[in-house]
């Protein structure tokens, strides 16, 4: 896929996505801009009044439907701006002293942590904004989140991989998995699974059921043609329950195929 953004008609896809997978909150793009006053000229954007974590902020978009713009004064700390790229990856970020005794047993292991986690480069941007895809503010965004049961989910997943099939190997930080989802997919262009951590959820309002993909346009548009051909196959959401004690050849051999 190499579709230009302007030619994705997103009312459309939000529509389809909601159609084959009955998404329950708004799938959304974040771009990164590299002077605030770009951010600030989006059409309707809302500014913070408070100091916010990043996972309210994105929470704002997906559950309000909202056009929200942030810089690092509106971030409550380091940890939050550094995945985004608005505040440098420092020593004295890296040690992470303040997860010591709280997410870690030692200093060591708060350190190997904030190591371990894929943020964007700093220096390049001011500025960040979320909105719900399907009002089209954004100018191109640079990655899109989606929210989904894991049910939801592996469909979207099988949907990535109908075309062109990769495997993909997806990592794990723990607290802080923001840096699994929209940190590494704006750091690399790759399509990025995370399981939402405990701010995210106490912040972000993620549910208890929710995972969460961060992934470029053109990734996304990919799935929901890949969704489209399993749908047609029969492989559709919700998943029907097949019974645990039924012979199960029968329904394998419309899945799965039949055994020459």
């Amino acid at each position: 896929m190499d579709k230009n953004y302007e030619e994705y008609d997103w009312k459309t896809i939000v529509d389809e996505l909601y159609q084959y997978l009955r998404l329950k909150t708004n799938p959304i793009g974040m771009k990164m801009f590299e002077k605030k006053e770009e951010m600030e000229a989006i059409h309707k954007i809302r500014r913070p009044s408070q100091i916010h974590t990043a996972d309210q902020i994105v929470a704002q978009a997906a559950r309000l439907g909202w056009t929200v713009g942030i810089t690092a004064e509106d971030l409550v700390g380091p940890q939050c701006q550094v995945v985004l790229g608005l505040s440098p990856r420092d020593k004295k970020w890296l040690a992470g002293k303040e997860m010591s005794g709280v997410w870690f047993e030692s200093e060591e292991d708060s350190s190997h942590h904030q190591h371990a986690m894929t943020v964007v480069p700093y220096g390049q941007y001011e500025a960040m904004a979320v909105s719900p895809l399907a009002v089209n503010r954004l100018n191109s965004p640079d990655i899109c989140l989606i929210y989904a049961t894991p049910g939801q989910m592996i469909l979207f997943i099988n949907g990535l991989q109908w075309n062109q099939y990769e495997k993909f190997d997806w990592s794990v930080v723990g607290e802080s998995s923001c840096a699994d989802s929209w940190g590494r997919a704006l750091a690399t262009g790759k399509p990025s699974l995370s399981i939402p951590c405990y701010a995210e959820r106490r912040y972000g309002g993620v549910l208890d059921d929710e995972l969460l993909i961060a992934l470029p346009p053109q990734d996304l548009i990919k799935a929901l043609e890949g969704l489209k051909h399993l749908h047609r196959n029969g492989l559709r959401y919700p998943i029907p329950q097949y019974g645990i004690q039924m012979d199960a050849r029968s329904g394998l051999q419309v899945s799965y195929g039949k055994e020459k």
